[in-house]
């Protein structure tokens, strides 16, 4: 205590003495400039007296691989494996999205990430006239088995990670991907892999939802268990705080009701009867990485330090691995600039090795083309190239948290953790994230930091090059750019309507109808769907089943 009192009256004394005389004759930046983006005020400069009265290094950081696991989830992390390196892709049809998939595991990346068109993820076939024009345009369009069957042709599922971003219809993705294994002669239980499922950041963020919250959150919980006993290597759900970002959130923001809404999830799956070291284990997270690199770093740490405590102090999980905060990481899509696309190669480099001091186990780096279009295969190389560079090049995995012991670092850590607890508080005393999201206020919180984010840009006080500053009057060449052939989509429309001419219509009919009863009964649905996929039923005529009872939601507030 002695030597935080000297250290704090030698920086009073510093900043008089001595930093004090230097602004009289130096001038400084713009003030704006220090500050990040979730609003937090950089000091001149930090030491051991900045952390908290009651700092404990073995309390608050201890060692990696043990509670509260803010210096990282395993021992020896990336000394021991390197994190997942993932390149999201799908576009177009089944067949396109398969030649890229073969390509990228060519190139040396080790885990597939799906992305699916709009209509699939909004439970509409191809031929829905709500589905025209979006037919695999922002990512792969999956009708049927069928359509999985290609996506992973001649691709041994017991040899890969897939991540299937896919939320509303996930229990209908999932129920295709163990089919197509099965036919493989892969058995679930040798599946490993994550779909995101998390239908909270839909209402909240991004809009993809079908169903009420209610009836969604069943449908996950029976996903929890069925996996739990068939699935045991299966990520059940990624809780999503990237779409939150994307959205316009603080650094802050994510975290917070990233973890208010797995709160949600852990609630609603002890409700139904499961045991919370039975299926927290198998809980994932996914987050954005961004530019403001020594708040993302913190970021994750503070994430990782939070949530162990949630688990041990407020679901009283006894298994370490309960506690543990797996993520996948994304760097930030909405800090693409199409002006100077190439400058996104650098962002993204930034963004990655945030990411990776900040402990992911896995990593999607985007490409610099992507504020434009689908990203090519010359510029899904260099994004994989920028990870494969950092593991190899850098020197950073071979130490754990590298940053750890930082005087910023920590000291942003235990900020950024406080101020989400503050926001997790507020949510529980209105009555939990889903009165929360009925009431607008994640939505409204988002919307004033990505209001604010935004003046503060056109004003010119926080600086993205090549937008409102280091302006180009002639832009330079951003070479091939991918584009989806319009034609893809009438063919996607025929071979659905030759699947329907060839399946079985009475076994389809009848599946459909078990599905339906099932659903009326709160059976647990994932056999059910498994038995409608396996006889060719689509996604639309699933979701069409499971509407007829659950209905549909609209939003008592506007989120857009």
């Amino acid at each position: 205590m002695g030597d935080r009192e000297k250290i704090r009256k030698e920086k009073e004394r510093w900043r008089e003495e001595t930093l004090k005389k230097h602004l009289e004759k130096s001038r400084e930046r713009d003030e704006v400039l220090f500050s990040s983006v979730s609003g937090y005020s950089y000091d001149y400069i930090y030491t051991p007296a900045d952390y908290s009265e009651e700092y404990d290094y073995l309390k608050s950081l201890g060692f990696p691989g043990q509670y509260p696991f803010t210096r990282g989830i395993q021992p020896n992390m990336y000394r021991g494996k390197l994190w997942t390196m993932r390149q999201y892709a799908g576009f177009g049809t089944a067949e396109e999205s398969n030649k890229r998939y073969k390509y990228l595991l060519e190139q040396g990346q080790t885990g597939l990430s799906v992305a699916f068109d709009l209509p699939t993820q909004m439970g509409y076939d191809s031929d829905d006239p709500m589905s025209q024009g979006e037919v695999g345009r922002v990512g792969v369009a999956i009708d049927s088995l069928e359509d999985m069957e290609i996506l992973f042709k001649d691709i041994p599922l017991d040899k890969v990670s897939t991540s299937m971003t896919i939320n509303a219809t996930a229990a209908i993705l999932l129920a295709m991907y163990i089919v197509v294994a099965e036919k493989q002669g892969v058995s679930p239980d040798r599946l490993r892999g994550t779909i995101q499922n998390d239908i909270l950041k839909e209402y909240i963020a991004r809009g993809t939802y079908i169903f009420p919250p209610e009836p969604s959150m069943k449908i996950i919980t029976d996903i929890f268990s069925f996996c739990r006993k068939n699935l045991p290597k299966w990520n059940t759900i990624s809780i999503s705080g990237y779409h939150i970002r994307e959205a316009g959130a603080t650094a802050v923001q994510e975290v917070a009701f990233t973890l208010a809404d797995a709160i949600t999830y852990v609630e609603h799956a002890i409700k139904a009867g499961l045991d919370v070291d039975e299926f927290a284990p198998r809980l994932s997270f996914f987050f954005a990485a961004h530019t403001e690199f020594l708040e993302e770093i913190a970021k994750f740490r503070a994430a990782r330090r939070l949530w162990a405590k949630i688990m041990k102090e407020r679901f009283g999980a006894k298994n370490p691995k309960s506690m543990v905060l797996r993520f996948h990481t994304q760097t930030g899509g909405v800090t693409l600039t199409a002006q100077q696309p190439k400058n996104n190669i650098v962002r993204v480099t930034l963004q990655a090795l945030a990411a990776v001091l900040g402990g992911t186990q896995s990593l999607h780096t985007n490409s610099y083309d992507e504020a434009l279009a689908l990203p090519t295969e010359l510029s899904v190389m260099i994004a994989l190239r920028t990870q494969q560079i950092i593991a190899d090049e850098s020197g950073v995995a071979n130490t754990v948290d590298p940053l750890g012991g930082s005087y910023v670092i920590e000291r942003l850590t235990d900020d950024i953790e406080k101020a989400a607890e503050d926001y997790i508080r507020k949510i529980d005393e209105m009555g939990g994230m889903l009165k929360a999201i009925e009431a607008g206020y994640p939505q409204k919180e988002i919307h004033e930091s990505a209001y604010r984010y935004q003046m503060e840009v056109e004003r010119g006080e926080r600086v993205i090059v090549g937008v409102n500053r280091f302006v180009m009057d002639e832009e330079p060449p951003v070479g091939e750019i991918l584009k989806v052939d319009p034609a893809l989509e009438k063919k996607q429309i025929e071979r659905l309507k030759e699947l329907k001419k060839r399946r079985n219509q009475r076994n389809v009919e009848e599946s459909l109808k078990n599905l339906r009863r099932a659903a009326e009964n709160d059976d647990n649905l994932m056999p059910f769907i498994i038995e409608a996929v396996r006889n060719y039923a689509t996604v639309g005529e699933i979701v069409k089943t499971l509407k007829e009872i659950y209905g549909t939601y609209t939003p008592s507030v506007d989120i857009f």
